[in-house]
């Protein structure tokens, strides 16, 4: 198995990396540029989209880890499903704006898939207890998605911040999950591989951003993989939100203080 990992990790990091300088040209071709604005950190047009290289190498890892049964075919469905969805309505959005309501139907729909298909918020530890939070810890399950696909979305305009942030939280992750002996890790490890490429080009000085099409991809698939984490073991949505911490506090509070002025 291990060997079958190895070869599958290695394989997406170098799709991925390949699909990403392949997009780029496809969008400086196509003019599907992130023109700079007074709130951005970069100061010339930068093709966007290359997420999208992210979403492809990432489904075809979840499609090869299933097959192969190192990972359990209904978190395949429930993160290939989902993400999917969120993939293609950031890719419309990429394109030409939607509305945000639009958009969030479809974020809250795909979180109710994840949610659906892996059972549910698992009870969970809280100090020396199992809390058991029933339906409403599947509502938070799925809003704490929606949170997570959103903040990443919110902070790809930064070189390097999103894809770096989703390769350590992956992988760090995956390395605890597989030590608990939790199937979640491989693909958490695919997830990283998949960042990983892409961030070949997203260092700075970034020569492409994710765009929607990925960076809500990368959030909804660190979020699902840290739901599916808590079947094996009750302390991992603690473990998941503590390796995102800085990043996730980050952005909650910019999200909070632009919020408050209108």
């Amino acid at each position: 198995m291990s060997s079958q990992l190895t070869l599958i990790i290695a394989g997406v990091f170098a799709a991925s990396a390949a699909l990403t300088g392949l997009w780029r040209r496809l969008a400086l071709a196509d003019g599907l540029l992130d023109r700079p604005n007074a709130r951005s950190s970069h100061s010339v047009p930068t093709p966007r989209g290359g997420g999208i290289a992210i979403v492809l190498t990432m489904s075809v890892a979840l499609i090869a880890l299933s097959v192969t049964g190192m990972i359990d075919t209904r978190l395949a469905i429930a993160l290939g499903g989902g993400g999917a969805a969120v993939a293609i309505v950031g890719y419309v959005d990429d394109r030409r704006p939607v509305a945000f309501a639009s958009r969030l139907a479809v974020h809250f729909a795909a979180a109710a898939w994840a949610v659906w298909w892996l059972g549910g918020l698992p009870p969970i530890s809280v100090g020396t207890t199992i809390a058991s939070l029933g339906w409403p810890g599947h509502f938070i399950a799925a809003t704490g998605i929606v949170w997570t696909l959103n903040l990443f979305n919110f902070m790809d305009g930064i070189d390097g911040i999103a894809a770096s942030e989703a390769v350590f939280v992956a992988l760090a992750g995956g390395a605890i999950s597989i030590a608990a002996r939790d199937p979640t890790g491989f693909a958490a490890c695919a997830l990283a591989a998949a960042c990983a490429g892409f961030l070949l080009w997203n260092w700075p000085p970034a020569r492409i951003f994710m765009g929607d099409v990925g960076s809500g991809y990368v959030g909804f698939a660190l979020a699902v993989l840290g739901l599916s984490a808590t079947r094996a073991y009750g302390t991992a949505p603690w473990v998941w939100i503590i390796l995102g911490g800085i990043f996730f506090v980050d952005a909650t509070i910019t999200l909070l203080r632009r919020v408050a002025r209108r």
